[in-house]
């Protein structure tokens, strides 16, 4: 272990180590590496290893320094290597000097890391179309430089692009039961009647899954998970609503609906808002049936720092929602039902 020689502090050393910003500083960070290294390590040759540098440049390093500061730092004997009174002193300050350098650096780091660069984010195309622009105009408005990337597919497609690494993270309705993938829960999205605001369900305060048999009904191809979920909700229904129309997206379930040819159940994410009025969300019951959107990230990864910001939005924003569609559901009578939470 280093020891300290016991000198009486020089009246030079505050002029010493009195950094006039008017003169040029005539060391560098490697020469301050140096000199804790040789206070932590206990001696030049371990400091040596310890910094892959040869003795003979560790102690140019350490004269460098010296003859910097103009004082001396060590006192060196055959044997052993003690700091001198003012090598104590100083070697406090390089340390919080290192310390700040490197605080300083990974600051730099993370503002350049949150303000360019690029997050992609799989999801469901309803959480893309009507849930996901909102929270993406916050983002781009808090991180103007940071590029993002939807890979908006359905849900076995966002699953595999998280769990590839393709995405970030994703939007989805599965992947809770897959070992490498973390997946937290969001919000409840509950089944509704879509229909046309002039409708005569349209008026209804809930409908019963009976009542559809006796109107036209259009649904999502078998293939569509949304379906599955359904086919499984209300597989003991005694009667069960037969679909004349069927198609494979969302999108066009809602078209067809817009066009006065039916009514369907879609997810209520799906629904737009205000931009498309013609439109109605009824609640369905008996039973009421819904599903869990949640967050999927690769378990044990850490996200980079402009993703984990858009994730963080995307959570608030899911809170908030699902504040409103609480409120909005209980002023409506909204009743308990099935959730699906895949």
């Amino acid at each position: 272990m280093i020891g300290g020689a016991h000198q009486c502090l020089p009246d030079p050393f505050i002029n010493a180590l009195a950094w006039n910003t008017m003169q040029p500083i005539r060391f560098d960070l490697g020469d301050l590496q140096a000199m804790v290294a040789v206070v932590e390590q206990g001696g030049f040759r371990a400091a040596a290893e310890a910094l892959s540098l040869s003795q003979p440049a560790l102690s140019r390093r350490i004269d460098k320094l010296e003859q910097a500061l103009n004082v001396r730092l060590f006192e060196r004997t055959t044997r052993r290597v003690t700091l001198t009174v003012v090598g104590r002193e100083f070697v406090g300050k390089a340390r919080a000097l290192l310390a700040e350098v490197e605080s300083s650096l990974m600051g730099i780091g993370d503002a350049a890391a949150t303000r360019s660069g690029e997050v992609t984010v799989a999801c469901v195309p309803s959480a893309a179309h009507y849930f996901l622009p909102a929270v993406i105009a916050r983002f781009h408005a808090q991180f103007p430089n940071v590029r993002v990337k939807m890979v908006d597919e359905g849900a076995n497609v966002v699953l595999h692009s998280v769990a590839s690494g393709e995405a970030d993270f994703g939007l989805n309705f599965i992947g809770t039961q897959e070992a490498d993938l973390l997946f937290e829960p969001l919000l409840r999205d509950p089944f509704v009647l879509a229909c046309r605001h002039d409708h005569p369900l349209a008026r209804r305060r809930s409908v019963k899954w009976a009542e559809l048999g006796a109107h036209t009904l259009i649904a999502l191809a078998k293939s569509s998970g949304n379906r599955l979920m359904l086919d499984l909700a209300l597989a003991e229904l005694p009667l069960r609503p037969a679909a004349f129309y069927e198609v494979r997206h969302v999108s066009s379930v809602l078209a067809l609906v817009e066009a006065g040819l039916g009514v369907a159940a879609v997810p209520r994410l799906a629904l737009p808002g205000g931009e498309r009025a013609t439109l109605v969300a009824v609640p369905l019951r008996d039973p009421a049936v819904s599903r869990t959107l949640g967050i999927l990230r690769r378990r044990g990864r850490t996200l980079p720092a402009h993703a984990q910001a858009l994730y963080d939005m995307v959570g608030q924003a899911a809170a908030q929602r699902g504040r409103s569609a609480a409120t909005s559901a209980h002023g409506r009578g909204g009743s308990a039902g099935i959730g699906i939470d895949a």
